[in-house]
């Protein structure tokens, strides 16, 4: 199918690249991800073309043209990238793949543009727009993706099994679009999905992770985790999180489906922070309550411990997801903390707890506080109410504190050296004994958090330092 483009292409980088190809007799074609983001009116910088021939070699060509020698050829791959301005320019040569049963390297020979477009994932990114002056600005669109686009449908060019064998990664993508676009995915696609899901075994954790992550940044990530589940991919790829689905009664006491509660959270806080780290500790910020989980006669269920054995859990996770360690170690301070501001709601609120909850957090006390209101869920709205204005008692004295004490970046006023010289100390145990005494006064209220006070009451503390050192 192929007509005009009812909009207008006003980059002159397509007009330079027509003449080009139309100099050299080479037929060159937009394609891919910019098309489709063009046709839903947003902006890209990635453009991708496709060249009926020699990508990587016309590449050269246009990079000489265009004067820039930023231009990287990727010889295992037969693509090559021009940085120009501010865009990225990506060149391939149209072409045929073909798979072996346990192997996502492809086996690659050139072809024409609609082989190379029926290759593609999905409808909506096998749409070309061609560049060469006898068709400049025709849409080629055989798969009617401009359709799809227009009902919001996920759907494969050809029979979904052989998409998704091709490439096991496409499965993720898939979902990933259909949570980003909020768009819905073909029964036929969605039924080929679930059949090939095993063969996802063979894709990298790095390559499945970053398509978790683009799932989480999404506007709503709670959508892609229910495709996953219902697809049966969450069980493959996060089994942990299947494990917190449903509830349990037993005479009165039942509990939330620590599935349904976790989206609900996730969802809450991607409304006020697009922080991918934050995101991923409220996906597992009650991981470990499956195996927490006992019941009391007198009291229902229980969970305690959660939050400590939560943290061990993310990491290790984490781990097997390839994240980083800085996100490890921020996810990990976070779960293991979460619930000390909502207990600080429940039991009241003294200066010194809150100064403690300052100074485990310390930089990331504001995501702490983001999760903890993201927490406070329930079916009944005026109960959230309640316990949000609870909570806020607590986020306003936390502010006051913080404010007065300076302990978002707590560090003991008096340092190493100068105990080690009052003291005539050399370094060992006892110089972090004095310092976490000194760090126990600010934080019991005892002293202020600033040097002259902190190094007064060191010097108070010379009898007992003499007498434990003696």
């Amino acid at each position: 199918m192929c007509t005009r483009l009812p909009i207008k292409l006003d980059d002159s980088v397509f007009n330079r690249i027509g003449k080009i190809a139309d100099h050299r007799n080479i037929d060159v074609y937009v394609v891919g991800g910019y098309v489709r983001d063009l046709l839903l009116g947003k902006k890209v910088k990635d453009i991708d073309f496709v060249i009926v021939g020699d990508g990587p070699n016309f590449a050269k060509c246009v990079a000489g043209e265009l004067e820039t020698n930023d231009l990287v050829v990727y010889k295992n791959f037969g693509t090559a990238m021009i940085k120009y301005n501010d865009k990225i320019l990506e060149f391939v040569g149209a072409r045929a793949e073909s798979y072996s049963t346990d192997s996502r390297k492809p086996h690659v020979q050139s072809a024409d543009l609609f082989t190379d477009l029926s290759r593609r994932d999905f409808t909506i990114n096998a749409i070309a727009i061609a560049l060469n002056e006898n068709n400049y600005g025709t849409i080629i669109d055989p798969f009617n993706g401009r359709q799809d686009l227009t009902e919001k449908i996920i759907r494969t060019p050809l029979a979904p099994q052989r998409t998704f064998y091709d490439d096991p990664l496409r499965i993720m993508r898939a979902i990933r679009f259909a949570t980003v676009l909020n768009f819905k995915i073909d029964e036929t696609t969605l039924a080929g999905l679930e059949q090939s899901r095993d063969r996802l075994t063979i894709i990298s954790q790095e390559r499945i992770t970053d398509e978790l992550n683009k799932i989480l940044c999404s506007h709503k990530p709670s959508r892609g985790f229910h495709l996953l589940d219902h697809t049966g991919v969450l069980e493959l790829i996060l089994p942990e999180l299947v494990d917190l689905k449903g509830i349990e009664k037993i005479g009165k006491y039942g509990h939330k489906d620590v599935f349904k509660h976790t989206l609900q959270v996730l969802d809450n806080v991607a409304k006020y922070s697009s922080d991918l780290k934050l995101r991923y500790t409220a996906l597992f910020h009650d991981i470990a309550k499956p195996l927490t989980k006992e019941f009391k006669p007198s009291v229902g269920w229980t969970f305690h411990g959660h939050e400590d054995l939560g943290a061990k859990m993310f990491v290790q996770i984490g781990k097997r997801l390839r994240l980083s360690n800085e996100l490890l170690k921020y996810g990990e301070k976070l779960i293991q903390l979460h619930l000390r501001p909502i207990h600080l709601a429940e039991e009241g609120v003294t200066d010194s707890a809150i100064r403690r909850l300052i100074f485990k957090a310390g930089e990331d006390i504001d995501d702490l506080i983001t999760l903890c209101r993201a927490d406070i869920t329930s079916a009944n709205p005026q109960r959230v109410v309640n316990h949000l204005a609870n909570f806020d008692i607590v986020v306003e004295r936390i502010a006051l504190v913080e404010e007065k004490d300076r302990l978002r970046q707590f560090q003991p006023p008096v340092n190493g050296d100068e105990i080690m010289r009052h003291f005539n100390l050399k370094p060992g145990p006892l110089v972090g004994k004095i310092k976490s005494m000194i760090e126990e006064a600010i934080l019991n209220g005892e002293i202020p958090n600033e040097h002259d006070s902190a190094f007064k009451f060191m010097i108070s503390l010379r009898d007992a330092v003499l007498d434990s050192d003696s």
